[in-house]
């Protein structure tokens, strides 16, 4: 009622409308708009709210969900390093983890993967490579690696023992020596090492344009024991004595054809740092390339913590790195053997004549000696 006289329902529900606004405004002025706005959440929009506070709606910004890196992600992350290569595994049966690489750099660490009642194939570029076990498409540590937006993918291959054996791999340890300008050679005793640079120039041009494969020394290792697939088509180039005519001629050829070879160095000698990633330092012992009592290598005739001793000495003037060497004048003995077995040495090189098969004793490895006069016809016989 209103002055006695009763209202009709437009008036009361005016009346009610006038009582909330005044509500609202009372509740703006006391607690500022979001409280009020909170209050009235369930009866008025929050543009009335607004309206009648005079100050603007907050905007509600929904907090971003952080995407989780990859693990290829998360270790270029760490890394901060611009050259870094993610490398990603695939393939059935491998469960290696991504690895960072170098670009531009070879492979330093791929693994070998083992699989219960097979053998690993390698490595390659492409699914199609690894399901043809193609050797231009196969990827070790003779590869420099490439990425796209730092990040690459290598796929696994695998075939039976059965598979394996009946490939016959034979694996080519070629040995030099020396090197001359003289396509006459030269004089004297040891005339036979030294080989004519031009046919030396032209056995790592076959080697390198006509699609040999190049294992690394843990690839040869699994070979012998039955754990990794090589090809037919494999050579490993090394050379002996760390020769000055190996430094000044040979380096030069071996880099320009990027032919990963291996040095065998007398570290008593002085040995400075590798020239070339392409050329491996390994020992050729410390002082034991001499004569010992009897006339035969020093290594036969000394005890075995006396060849541990001599050992461990080259193996840190070579940066700490074991692995394989070469004996001084291919002499050794069981003794010799178990020096290196104790210094930590896997497998060395004899100058015995053959080539690297499944189960070839790894301390007592042939090798295919090249001499003067040994043009390329001569080494095609010898590897293909």
């Amino acid at each position: 009622m209103k002055n006695g006289v009763p209202m009709s329902e437009s008036q009361r529900r005016r009346g009610r409308r006038a009582i909330v606004v005044a509500i609202v405004a009372t509740a703006v002025v006391l607690v500022g708009g979001t409280v009020a706005a909170t209050a009235i959440a369930g009866r008025l929009p929050l543009s009335a709210v607004a309206a009648a506070s005079g100050t603007p709606a907050p905007s509600v910004t929904p907090t971003p969900i952080a995407t989780p890196l990859s693990p290829q992600e998360q270790l270029l992350a760490d890394s901060g390093d611009p050259n870094a290569c993610a490398v990603t595994f695939a393939g059935d049966g491998i469960t290696d983890a991504p690895l960072l690489e170098t670009q531009g750099s070879l492979y330093a660490n791929l693994p070998i993967p083992s699989g219960d009642g097979l053998v690993f194939a390698g490595w390659y570029a492409t699914p199609e490579d690894a399901t043809s076990h193609a050797i231009p498409g196969r990827v070790n540590g003779a590869d420099a690696v490439t990425c796209t937006d730092q990040q690459t993918t290598l796929y696994g291959a695998w075939m039976t023992p059965e598979e394996n054996a009946a490939a016959a791999t034979r694996v080519p340890i070629l040995m030099y020596h020396q090197f001359t300008t003289k396509p006459e050679g030269e004089s004297g005793w040891l005339r036979g090492n030294y080989a004519y640079i031009g046919d030396f120039e032209q056995h790592m041009d076959h080697i390198a344009s006509t699609g040999f494969y190049l294992p690394t020394w843990d690839e040869l290792s699994a070979f012998i024991d039955g754990r990794l697939y090589l090809p037919n088509h494999s050579v490993i180039v090394t050379d002996d004595d760390c020769d000055i005519s190996w430094l000044q001629m040979g380096i030069p050829i071996v880099v320009e054809k990027k032919v990963l070879t291996t040095a065998f160095c007398i570290t008593i000698d002085g040995t400075g740092p590798s020239p070339s990633e392409y050329v491996q330092q390994r020992s050729h012992t410390h002082d034991m390339h001499r004569a010992g009592a009897d006339g035969q290598g020093r290594i036969t005739t000394l005890t075995v913590p006396e060849i541990v001793a001599d050992m461990e000495a080259s193996a840190a003037a070579l940066g700490g790195v074991k692995q394989v060497m070469a004996y001084p004048f291919g002499h050794y003995n069981d003794t010799a053997k178990e020096g290196l077995r104790q210094a930590g040495f896997e497998m060395a090189r004899t100058i015995e004549p053959g080539y690297v098969t499944i189960g070839t004793d790894k301390l007592a490895m042939p090798t295919v000696r090249i001499n003067y006069g040994m043009g390329l016809d001569a080494l095609v016989n010898l590897i293909g």
